[in-house]
């Protein structure tokens, strides 16, 4: 069961990376940008360090990310008004309504299939979606902090430990 259930979590998540595909290359950035937006989307206005812990990239390439969003018009940079050494990234809400209509397919369609379910169990998937994101997050950092990608045996002692 557990092989069937990362299959099928495996086949949603590249589908989703498909149609985000589509999303982007219609709004002209790249996946990955559009990946960022995203997390920006969805917790709002953020500094560069917490784009950087969210996604588990570097500052270095968040700071690549956010001037090409800025560039695009997606994002702007603000500073803190009490402190202005901070910088946040903040939405442009006119060019995130324009990226969020083709995500109203999506969400009518997730909408209609979530009405089958209780209470009880969108708390089971709120909390899989939830621990699912951080062990990626956790392996993205772990990948992007080392360098290359483990071997199976590497990845097998390390959870041995």
């Amino acid at each position: 069961m557990l092989q069937e259930l990362e299959n099928a979590m495996r086949k949603a998540s590249s589908q989703g990376a498909m149609f985000a595909k589509l999303v982007a290359d219609r709004a002209g950035i790249s996946s990955a940008d559009m990946d960022c937006i995203d997390f920006v989307n969805v917790e709002g206005r953020m500094t560069a360090g917490r784009l950087a812990e969210l996604t588990g990239l570097t500052t270095g390439a968040i700071t690549g990310v956010v001037d090409r969003l800025e560039k695009a018009g997606f994002v702007r940079r603000e500073r803190d008004e009490t402190d202005r050494r901070k910088v946040f990234i903040v939405p442009v809400e006119e060019r995130m309504m324009e990226m969020g209509r083709p995500y109203e397919l999506v969400k009518r369609a997730m909408q209609q299939q979530c009405e089958a379910y209780t209470d009880a169990e969108l708390k089971f998937l709120i909390r899989y979606g939830t621990e699912s994101y951080q062990s990626m997050l956790d392996a993205t950092t772990e990948l992007n902090g080392s360098g290359k990608v483990a071997s199976p045996r590497e990845t097998r002692d390390r959870s041995v430990k």
